[in-house]
């Protein structure tokens, strides 16, 4: 469905690969990671380190519908464009916020009706040769007009019965677009990237990164060298991989790299229970842009086993390393090792801990293979692992500014501790469309460090830290880095800060109301630069929540803020931080088994809700909420469907005692919430 209004943009620029390619041009952000280099880099420099102080907002726009925003904006010819909440994609003029069009992809009548997993945010949008392309959540791949907005072509990027989701943004090169998905966590699944032409939507190649079952025969001589790394009947789980974020185009060397996921189910001794490397997961894979075919990889967490993977952002640089120049992939992944390698041959250059990593205790560089830690693999019981499954570095964007030489990216300091006792390893099997990872995890007592988190300063050829700034909090936003020499990052706290890039000092902060998930961008229309910011908590930790940031799910109002040395503009400040009034619920009868059987149905709701109920603004905290008080209200919602158009899917096969379960544990949550001193059952 497509609003528009009556203005309508200039000519859009008819950008390609060498234009995207472009490091020098400041007026556009053409791709996810500005150029092909994806280094997040800016040559503009009029705001500085000198006037940085002096950033206003320049305008903004109010976005109620929204609701987790993590997304990247382009902007090309003074359109700004972005999506939000159910994959609506917005272009607005970049210099006022004036809507020119807004294209709805109508998901929630693409889910009714049907069994569907995923998310209702998406990291963003591609543009190429005057076309705007993006994904959806429900799988599809759409090509917008970029002066317009209307729909040129859509294509279904997997079956609809597939238990898989789209979060990423797609990658467009050579007339091509790229698209991964997600899934790995729900149900046996197989990861793929596919290519499609960009002109007319047509699947021009897909590349599978773990092999199928042998007796199918395998797609290609790369797929037959990995199965040799696998054990037991691996395809009965699907073998995981999904590349759900990390795709870069080497202009230079004309190369296609994904970052390949973890394993289906994480733990190795269910999937291959003879161990094994498991290719292509957790790797960086190089591939012939054209045909797809294979070239070369890189595996960083061989038969990984923790949720390990490496859909981090692939940046190229060129780094004068032992005298010689180096056409290099920098890479931080989540199991803490920041890895330099030789994108020409594939070769590991350097791999050194910028986090704690009680699970390996160095990579070899004669070898390329981590040294794990004994009892890592939980092998012996329980075992107390650094970094946790949320990553040393997760998809938050990471930036290389060459004026420095310095990249720039958040990381967290977490410990959890995971094991398989009471699972039946030998006769596991996750089912579609149902979260199983096949191994415990909580969270461990004992923390590496005093802080949870921290915004660092990493430099590739001399292998460690410049500078880093502590941080209270989990899940903070990417970055962007600057010629202005500047560094300039969102928190999970609200604030938007700029750092020096050189020191890290503080330059600057500003208190946008509301959690920061999504990275800045920097673009100039009329000799003005602009620093532009998507407001609003979302991804996956502002989803499982159970440790309320007070960012409220309807209380406060996400924004697209744009701020400008010349920036007058008055935005009205948001509500102060929100704790929930539980609903204790005095008519309803608490049966204490019933709740104890509801635990399981919950953990379907979970990804959304919030741990143990406890939600953190992705979805209402149902605690509050009076629909699970009532049985008819809480059957239209989740079996029924009623509130799709919002993002909550429906759970038709539910059966109603699953659904009275459900009923008893969210009451049982809601009492346990409540202080007991408090006499009428609510705070």
């Amino acid at each position: 469905m497509l609003i528009a209004s009556c203005q309508q943009p200039k000519d859009a620029l008819q950008a390609d690969d060498a234009a995207i390619a472009d490091e020098s041009q400041t007026e556009n952000w053409l791709a996810y990671g500005r150029t092909h280099n994806e280094r997040r880099f800016s040559p503009m420099k009029d705001i500085n380190e000198n006037n940085v102080a002096n950033l206003k907002v320049d305008w903004y726009i109010d976005l109620p519908n929204d609701r987790g925003l993590v997304s990247t904006p382009l902007v090309i010819d003074g359109v700004l464009y972005f999506c939000g909440t159910m994959n609506i994609v917005k272009a607005v003029d970049a210099t006022s916020g004036k809507l020119i069009w807004e294209y709805d992809p109508e998901v929630a009548k693409h889910v009714a009706g049907k069994r569907q997993i995923g998310w209702v945010h998406n990291r963003g949008i591609s543009f190429y040769k005057g076309k705007i392309y993006a994904a959806t959540w429900d799988g599809r791949l759409i090509a917008l007009d970029a002066k317009t907005g209307k729909e040129i072509w859509s294509a279904q990027t997997f079956a609809p019965t597939e238990s898989l989701y789209i979060t990423g943004a797609p990658k467009a090169f050579k007339d091509k677009i790229l698209i991964g998905n997600g899934g790995t966590e729900y149900g046996p699944s197989r990861g793929y990237v596919t290519a499609y032409d960009a002109e007319t939507g047509k699947q021009a190649w897909r590349f599978y990164i773990v092999p199928g079952n042998p007796a199918d025969g395998f797609e290609n001589e790369a797929m037959e060298m990995a199965a040799k790394t696998w054990t037991g009947e691996w395809w009965k789980h699907g073998g995981g991989g999904n590349a759900w974020h990390g795709f870069t185009y080497d202009a230079d060397l004309d190369v296609l790299y994904i970052g390949t996921g973890n394993g289906s189910p994480w733990n190795r001794k269910i999937r291959s229970p003879g161990g094994g490397d498991n290719l292509f997961l957790s790797s960086i894979v190089a591939l012939d842009p054209d045909d797809g075919k294979y070239l070369w990889h890189y595996q960083t967490t061989p038969g990984e086993s923790w949720d390990y993977n490496s859909n981090m952002d692939i940046v190229l640089a060129d780094l004068k390393i032992d005298g010689k120049m180096v056409k290099t992939i920098l890479h931080a992944p989540k199991n803490g090792f920041f890895y330099v390698i030789n994108r020409e041959t594939g070769k590991l250059i350097s791999a050194d801990p910028f986090v704690e990593t009680s699970w390996a205790s160095h990579v070899d560089l004669a070898t390329g293979r981590p040294v794990e830690v004994p009892g890592a693999r939980y092998e012996n019981g329980q075992a107390e692992i650094t970094p946790s499954p949320l990553g040393g570095h997760s998809w938050q964007s990471m930036s290389f500014n060459p004026n420095t030489g310095l990249v720039y990216f958040p990381v967290m300091h977490f410990s959890m501790t995971y094991s398989d006792d009471g699972i039946d390893v030998a006769n596991w099997q996750n089912k579609a469309f149902q979260r199983g990872t096949g191994v415990n995890t909580s969270v461990s007592k004992k923390q590496p460090r005093e802080y949870l988190s921290s915004l660092l300063a990493w430099d590739p050829i001399k292998k460690k830290p410049v500078w880093s700034v502590p941080q209270n909090d989990l899940w903070n936003a990417g970055t962007l880095t600057t010629a202005g020499n500047l560094v300039f990052q969102g928190r999970a706290d609200g604030k938007f800060l700029a750092f020096d890039a050189n020191t890290g000092d503080e330059l600057w902060s500003f208190d946008t109301g509301l959690g920061i998930s999504a990275p800045p961008i920097t673009y100039s229309v009329n000799g003005r630069q602009y620093i532009a910011l998507l407001v609003g908590w979302g991804g996956a930790l502002a989803g499982t929540g159970g440790m309320n940031m007070g960012w409220g799910y309807g209380v406060h109002t996400r924004r697209l803020v744009v701020f400008s040395l010349e920036g007058v503009a008055d935005m009205p400040k948001l509500p102060p931080r929100h704790s929930p009034t539980l609903i204790e619920g005095s008519n309803f009868i608490l049966d204490n088994n019933l709740a104890q059987k509801g635990v399981n149905e919950y953990s379907a709701c979970a990804g959304c809700h919030g741990k143990g109920g406890i939600a953190n603004g992705m979805a209402p905290d149902l605690r509050a909420s009076p629909i699970p008080l009532e049985k008819a209200s809480f059957n239209a919602v989740v079996r029924d469907g009623a509130k799709v158009s919002m993002g909550m899917p429906a759970f038709p096969e539910m059966t109603d005692e699953q659904l009275t379960a459900l009923m008893h544990y969210i009451r049982q949550q809601a009492r346990a919430g409540i202080p007991k001193s408090n006499s009428n059952g609510s705070h």
